[in-house]
């Protein structure tokens, strides 16, 4: 064999050696019941057709590739965003796995979370034991000051009542009576990873502030709240906190993992490091108001900031790129009487003055995209002011009223007419798409590369390269520390889309004598 211990290689490219192809072809020819390479394909190429299309936007009964994630994981990173908090899941150890493992990965990092492992006898007589059981020793042995309970599918499909099982550990002994428990129920089988932030946010702020609304005033602490909403760009936090320290603005950015998710490697464990604290979540209601960032994803929390805390929770969108960055910041500036300083307009005129020098480049580029509702609308939004040209806009869980709202903008910019918003759709219904409308580029998560790839092997003036900007990204490192928020994110998300258009021109015209004539040294 080939492995040696002077000459450990890799599966790539270990597996191309000539004995490896030889094995893989033996076990194909052996074991493997697949069809002809021409029927795989004829099938194949059918399924790149608008004949296939049809069909594939017809199916009911079956989803590929949701382009979503389920209620839990997001109650899980909410809960992390606070200070000393441990995520709680009521449920099965397998599926804490999963959203631990989902982190990890995307992050880098080690992320705290625990189960009390439901198995078949608590599906049967339900989990309340295991709540008890758990509850004692997840405080026990890991000492957070909160611990954040959410749920999984088993304990919804049973019916288990968190803030009994809760109250009744409580009244058993197992902890403290005034033990902070805030809890919510994050069915899987319903909504997204982007509905279970909202719901834990909406528990969290229930637990610390709704029967303790006797004393507090809106604007007495002369502060805003900033409420993220399922945010995995950890530059995104920091840039919120340096945007507000610059215009000198008091404030809360209510649910905060940007420590915890991003320690570094000094010879130090840190199970908890920052996060919002219990002070600001009891002084929350004391704010002048409360900004969603990603409202549409976040409308449990808008009514409770509404009708508990008798805030308006103003409206704004996702600040994104630029114009929405300047109504942002100006809201800010209107609601807390704090200018807009010097270095952020200086920012801004960089921001404005790279799009200018990129302009030429990204006009008129076709970009097929998917993702979570706000994030989907706010690079639309930075798409169409640099004017480029949105081919098909994709959200799974995203409502008839975003659609809407999707539909106006394009309408009202020249760059968004002949543009297609799909809701309810998988990545499947987007890979048919990609094939048939043909975008320059795509943008997403990871999961888009297996579309990349499909349309490489159709042939080579067929692919449609990924720009890789969203949630999950698995394949590549050091991403999620990027910012898309503000101004910076502007800068950012314009530098990584202008680049891979030029880098694929260099991939497209780097031919010796026959492409190379535009295998420019100066773009």
């Amino acid at each position: 064999m080939s492995q040696e211990v002077e000459n450990i290689q890799p599966s790539y490219p270990l597996f191309r050696n000539d004995e490896y192809k030889e094995n893989l072809a033996n076990k194909r020819e052996a074991y493997e019941e697949r069809h002809p390479q021409e029927k795989i394909d004829e099938v194949f190429q059918w399924s790149t057709t608008k004949e296939y299309q049809e069909i594939n936007f017809n199916r009911e009964a079956l989803t590929v590739n949701p382009a979503k994630a389920c209620q839990p994981l997001g109650a899980v990173l909410c809960a992390l965003g606070f200070e000393k908090t441990m995520p709680y899941v009521h449920g099965s150890q397998g599926c804490v796995a999963y959203f631990r493992s989902y982190f990890n990965r995307h992050f880098k990092e080690p992320v705290a979370c625990v189960s009390d492992s439901m198995t078949e006898d608590a599906a049967v007589f339900g989990g309340q034991k295991n709540m008890m059981a758990g509850l004692e020793n997840a405080k026990a042995l890991y000492q957070p000051d909160i611990i954040a309970v959410s749920t999984t599918c088993m304990a919804e499909v049973i019916g288990d009542d968190l803030n009994a099982f809760i109250n009744n550990a409580k009244k058993a002994g197992h902890v403290e009576q005034d033990y902070p428990t805030p809890f919510a129920h994050t069915p899987s089988f319903v909504g997204s990873h982007t509905t279970g932030w909202d719901n834990m946010f909406e528990g969290m702020i229930k637990y610390f502030t709704l029967n303790h609304m006797d004393d507090k005033k809106v604007g007495s602490n002369g502060k805003i709240n900033l409420v993220p909403g399922f945010e995995t760009y950890l530059g995104n936090f920091r840039v919120m906190h340096r945007m507000m320290k610059e215009m000198g603005v008091d404030y809360s950015l209510m649910s905060d993992p940007s420590e915890v998710l991003d320690t570094p490697a000094d010879g130090t464990f840190r199970m908890y490091a920052g996060g919002t604290t219990q002070a600001e979540l009891k002084d929350s209601p004391n704010a002048i108001d409360t900004l969603l960032l990603q409202p549409w994803q976040l409308e449990k929390t808008k009514k409770f900031v509404q009708n508990i805390w008798h805030q308006p929770a103003t409206a704004i969108n996702i600040p994104m790129g630029l114009e929405w960055t300047d109504e942002f910041l100006m809201k800010v500036s209107e609601l807390t009487g704090k200018p807009i300083p010097a270095s952020l307009e200086l920012e801004r005129g960089r921001l404005v003055d790279m799009m200018t020098d990129s302009h030429a480049w990204l006009h008129g580029k076709k970009f097929s995209l998917y993702g979570d509702a706000d994030f989907v609308m706010g690079m639309t939004k930075f798409l169409l002011e640099v004017g480029a040209e949105p081919t098909d806009v994709l959200c799974n869980h995203a409502n008839k009223r975003w659609k809407k709202a999707m539909d106006k903008m394009l309408k009202d910019s020249p760059y968004g007419q002949k543009t297609e918003v799909h809701i309810g759709k998988d990545l499947w219904h987007f890979r048919s798409l990609v094939f048939t409308n043909k975008p320059d580029f795509m943008i997403g998560n990871s999961y888009g590369k297996f579309i990349q790839r499909d349309t490489f092997y159709k042939g080579e003036e067929f692919e449609v390269p990924l720009i890789r900007i969203g949630f999950p990204i698995f394949d590549r490192h050091h991403l999620h520390r990027m910012t898309t928020l503000g101004y910076e994110g502007a800068i950012y998300m314009l530098t990584t889309l202008v680049n891979a258009v030029l880098e694929q021109l260099d991939k497209e015209t780097k031919g010796m004598g026959t492409t190379d004539y535009n295998y420019d040294l100066i773009r």
